[in-house]
């Protein structure tokens, strides 16, 4: 089994078919959006493929350490910022084509008008340990 990140991107990815911003859905297509990532969640569950997943807040800040005896530097928010994560989900899957599939079909939420929103995600495997190069 191999675990993969899907990312979901409210901005800053390649626009989706059916773009129309969250904010400004209606609460009915909000709940139906939810609903099916949800339903998509508990699927995988039952397959033992799911093993997390959360939505993000749009604040947030850059932290950098601030060298010996100062305290971390931060930078932000940046709500208005280009780029924005909208939430994640870990699945741990036997293949890569798998983690495509489960990607592709998470990608057809209903958004505005009920519409699959066709959004892209971002699909990056865990990074696991290099083979040990033996002489």
């Amino acid at each position: 089994m191999a675990k993969y990140l899907l990312l979901k991107h409210y901005r800053g990815a390649p626009a989706s078919v059916n773009e129309v911003p969250m904010d400004r859905w209606a609460p009915e297509e909000i709940t139906a959006h939810i609903g099916y990532m949800n339903d998509f969640a508990d699927r995988l569950r039952e397959t033992g493929e799911y093993v997390d997943s959360q939505a993000l807040a749009p604040e947030g800040a850059w932290v950098q350490y601030g060298g010996e005896g100062r305290p971390p530097v931060t930078d932000g928010p940046f709500a208005e910022t280009k780029d924005l994560i909208a939430g994640w989900m870990v699945i741990d899957v036997d293949s890569y084509d798998r983690a495509v599939e489960l990607a592709g079909e998470l990608s057809a939420a209903p958004g505005a008008g009920g519409e699959p929103i066709h959004e892209w995600l971002e699909l990056r495997p865990f990074l696991t340990e290099p083979p040990t190069v033996t002489e």
